[in-house]
């Protein structure tokens, strides 16, 4: 959802390795489009919530995102839609934005870290933290303690 909403792949430009996975097992998480609707922006943030439990289901999404079809359908007007009102707004963020971009900007393309790998692989990282959410992201001395000592011992942590 955010990746369409963004227009932008996630860690992008950062090779996909145990230093990564430290930094999102700590909090680090895509950012989120400004021009995104705070509804789906919201939905996306549960979605990336560190405890499984608070993540919605597949169902869950399904029943939200048909809630919100169902409601434009079935309201004669959608200006009193929370979602739609939001897309509205966000549409003309959109616009704006989309007018101020030249031509070359449109057209550039995106390049990935040569370490950016963008399908499924079984990754068996040991002794990674205690996964957090975005908000309380911090790096502090230990953090980095984590980062130094799988440099320095790697085989320590993989198998």
């Amino acid at each position: 959802m955010n990746e369409l909403l963004s227009e932008e792949i996630p860690y992008n430009d950062i090779p996909h390795d145990e230093f990564l996975a430290i930094k999102i097992c700590k909090g680090q998480r895509p950012e989120i489009s400004k021009d995104a609707p705070k509804l789906l922006a919201d939905l996306i943030t549960r979605c990336w919530d560190a405890k499984i439990e608070n993540r919605p289901t597949a169902k869950e999404l399904y029943q939200t995102l048909l809630k919100w079809f169902r409601d434009s359908k079935n309201s004669e007007n959608n200006q009193n839609i929370e979602i739609f009102l939001q897309i509205k707004e966000c549409d003309e963020i959109r616009e704006k934005k989309f007018n101020n971009r030249s031509n070359e900007d449109r057209s550039k393309n995106i390049q990935t870290h040569p370490q950016a790998i963008y399908t499924s692989r079984h990754l068996n990282f040991k002794n990674l933290p205690e996964p957090v959410n975005s908000s309380t992201f911090q790096f502090n001395s230990d953090a980095n303690y984590d980062i130094q000592s799988t440099a320095a011992n790697p085989s320590k942590y993989f198998s």
